[in-house]
């Protein structure tokens, strides 16, 4: 479902695979490629939400703009997958990231690119991960660097995304 608030309505690319179980509202712009699956809420009410092209918002994840220590904007890159179930009202996810499942990202944080966010992480307010991240905990820490192996295993999840995506939009889904 897309809707508009404020006079603020979501621009979509035609290429991108939105469910009828989504619910994405206001000042939203989502890139080429992207999925947004079922139950995902991408809520651009108190600032603009940023989704780059080849981009995931896996099922029932939760994307809402809103700082009380800024502008409220949140810029999502390009081919970043954002786990089942998590939920982000951050700054800025790089691209080549990844949010896993269930994960907690709180306001004003900014993730470099090529990071991972361990399943089930709770990153605190203002937190500022570095490129090449591997941050894992409650409260999120940084544990080391994300290996090669795993960033070319995020590359083939990208395309699977991509290709399930625009499989889905194929077929009226």
């Amino acid at each position: 479902m897309i809707r508009s608030v404020n006079g603020k309505t979501p621009l979509v690319a035609e290429s991108a695979f939105v469910s009828e179980a989504a619910y994405v509202v206001g000042d939203v712009e989502i890139g080429e490629n992207c999925g947004i699956w079922p139950g995902a809420v991408v809520r651009g009410d108190f600032g603009r939400i940023r989704i780059g092209r080849n981009s995931s918002v896996e099922d029932n994840c939760v994307i809402h703009s809103g700082s009380p220590g800024g502008d409220g904007n949140v810029d999502i890159g390009e081919d970043v997958i954002i786990g089942h179930g998590a939920t982000l009202n951050c700054r800025s996810v790089g691209d080549r990231a990844l949010i896993g499942m269930s994960a907690t990202v709180l306001h004003d944080v900014e993730i470099g690119e090529d990071s991972v966010i361990a399943a089930g992480s709770v990153v605190s307010p203002g937190t500022k991960i570095p490129p090449g991240s591997q941050v894992v905990g409650i409260p999120g820490k940084v544990k080391g660097r994300v290996s090669e192996k795993y960033l070319e295993a995020l590359r083939w999840g990208i395309k699977v995304c991509v290709d399930l995506a625009r499989q889905f939009k194929e077929q009226g889904l």
